[in-house]
């Protein structure tokens, strides 16, 4: 059994993946955990125990355990006795999207506190970009515009929400479509901001921009590649108002957002994957 752990800013993730005898292709037994903790000692060592005590593992069933994340470059000792190895964060995102999704050759837009777009096919997984726009900028804006820190509540301020109040839109500065954008399109993000805005529209305007900026970032890189698929992973990839925008950019463009079962464990469940002994 190997534990892969992603020690990432906000949250830690780890996942237990049980290899077949001959330590070639992973099993279905793939079980998950997350924890939060304040520094990233505590919240890998409490992933990891968590993981122990919820699915009556035994420390000695664990051959390796394999760590990345924004804080796994200060874990700089073995976890609980047991061979510890780091894994770079990119390689990992890869190697978990492509588990997850089924696919090769894919573009992955993985979100996390930022976001990051990354080129993955066998042998070869590359960094294409990306940008510090993720749920970080999320929580950092509706905690100085609507004094919120929890997401759930930002989500259900957010679902009420009206963008007209807050978004400059195509048809505020146009009395025809332009192209292919209709009337609704945005045409500034934030850039009507009525005095009659409610926070539950800035929660929604915020929500928009985020999730624009992360597709379009997608969408320059899937048409760079020639590709018509972007995999979506990470902490944002199974949040709903997202989606829903991620699917107006998807009917511009035609380029098309995929969200693979137990996304938001990419990281973790590709750094387990990644580790060398398995084969």
């Amino acid at each position: 059994m190997i534990i892969g752990i992603d020690i990432g800013s906000t949250t830690t993730k780890a996942v237990s993946i049980e290899f077949d005898r001959d330590g070639g292709g992973a099993g279905q037994n793939i079980k998950k955990v997350k924890t939060k903790a304040a520094d990233v000692i505590t919240s890998a060592a409490g992933a990891l125990g968590k993981m122990l005590v919820e699915n009556n593992i035994k420390i000695g069933e664990i051959q390796r355990i394999m760590i990345t994340g924004a804080g796994a470059s200060k874990v700089n000792t073995d976890l609980f006795g047991i061979p510890t190895e780091k894994v770079d964060e990119i390689r990992a995102i890869g190697i978990g999207g492509m588990f997850l999704s089924g696919k090769e050759d894919i573009i992955i837009a993985n979100i996390g506190t930022g976001t990051a777009v990354i080129d993955a096919h066998p042998g070869a997984i590359s960094h294409l970009g990306g940008s510090g726009v993720g749920g970080g900028t999320i929580l950092g804006l509706a905690k100085k515009l609507l004094s919120l820190s929890d997401f759930t509540d930002i989500m259900e301020l957010a679902e009420r929400g009206n963008l007209n109040q807050v978004d400059l839109l195509m048809e505020d500065i146009m009395d025809m479509n332009l192209s292919f954008l209709n009337p609704e399109s945005t045409a500034s993000n934030f850039g009507k901001m009525l005095d009659t805005a409610r926070n539950e529209d800035i929660a929604m305007g915020i929500l928009n921009m985020v999730y624009q900026v992360i597709g379009m970032l997608g969408v320059f890189a899937a048409k760079i590649k020639h590709t018509d698929r972007i995999i979506v992973t990470g902490n944002g990839s199974d949040n709903p108002i997202g989606k829903k925008v991620l699917q107006v950019i998807t009917d511009l463009y035609s380029v098309h957002f995929e969200y693979p079962p137990d996304a938001e464990y990419t990281t973790a469940i590709g750094a387990g994957l990644s580790w060398s002994g398995r084969r």
